[in-house]
């Protein structure tokens, strides 16, 4: 199949191109080859490039930054998407679109199921969910594939923010009101291939398996990745002064990975250990350990 896929770059991205290229034709672009912003430019990129699929992962995903640039935001992860889309029908390719968790206001009691009403509360929340209406609206053949707290090599995420501010500090202090499921980079891509091979369209959770808390999670890190003399204290959403809402609940259901009788993926402890075991076969472990005190937030 040929493959094209936006944001090739980040963090899933460069986790994800070395899976696809083992079967497929794949081309990866990023900002510098084509800004997803520019509807002509877009266009002319698929037209010549005819790709079968496109694996849509650019996006602005600071979420605290969508709440104080809600233009980049609403310009990045909607009209970005709603250019992609289009062009994919002008081609006649399928599309695979990498959305979030925080579609979802966190409310339910128990995990969001795939066709659960989203209902937003963080500008991030809104903007990427406009970008599965604009998806819906003009393809038949797509793909939706939420995601939550992805961590992996290759980008800023919690696991390494946790190892160098345990590094700096004495006392961290990490929200414990909000739940979620932590999904490995390297898990997701695998699992993004095998979906893009089955063509059994729609909306899929695709997340690591099990739940916890942030402040669980940094526990959990921590006790894999001990640092002598630091304290994990619990906080409150409220006390974390973060700029955006986050959803309280923000577990998703695998359903239709289920229903496809596609295998889920490990447990996110599992998933933790050999994200942590990378780290330190890669040589890595000195970029934390070598971190020299100073402030977090």
């Amino acid at each position: 199949m040929r493959i094209l896929v936006t944001g090739a770059n980040g963090m899933l991205g460069t986790a994800l191109l070395p899976v696809l290229h083992k079967r497929h034709q794949v081309w990866g672009i990023d900002i510098q080859d084509c800004d997803i912003c520019d509807a002509g430019a877009v266009s002319a990129l698929l037209h010549t490039r005819q790709p079968e699929l496109v694996i849509h992962l650019a996006a602005y995903t600071n979420v605290d930054g969508c709440e104080t640039n809600p233009r980049i935001a609403e310009e990045t992860n909607s009209i970005g998407t709603r250019n992609i889309a289009k062009a994919c029908a002008e081609v006649d390719a399928a599309m695979l679109y990498v959305s979030t968790d925080y579609v979802f206001d966190g409310t339910k009691i128990g995990a969001y199921l795939e066709d659960d009403p989203p209902n937003p509360v963080s500008v991030y929340g809104r903007s990427k969910l406009m970008g599965e209406q604009h998806v819906r609206a003009i393809l038949k053949r797509y793909f939706i594939t939420r995601t939550s707290w992805l961590y992996g090599p290759n980008g800023k995420n919690f696991v390494t923010t946790i190892l160098k501010v345990a590094h700096q500090q004495k006392v961290l202090r990490v929200v414990n009101d909000q739940h979620g499921s932590p999904t490995y980079t390297r898990h997701l891509s695998l699992k993004i291939a095998e979906l893009a091979e089955t063509q059994a369209y729609g909306v899929y959770h695709t997340t690591g398996s099990g739940t916890c808390s942030w402040f669980e999670f940094a526990r959990a890190i921590l006790d894999l990745w001990p640092v002598e003399g630091v304290e994990v204290l619990p906080i409150s959403s409220g006390e974390s002064g973060r700029a955006a809402r986050r959803p309280a609940n923000s577990v998703l259901e695998n359903g239709a990975l289920k229903r496809a009788h596609l295998e889920l993926m490990p447990h996110w402890k599992v998933a933790l250990a050999e994200y942590l075991d990378e780290i330190k076969q890669s040589g890595h472990a000195r970029d934390f350990e070598e971190s020299k005190p100073g402030t977090a937030n």
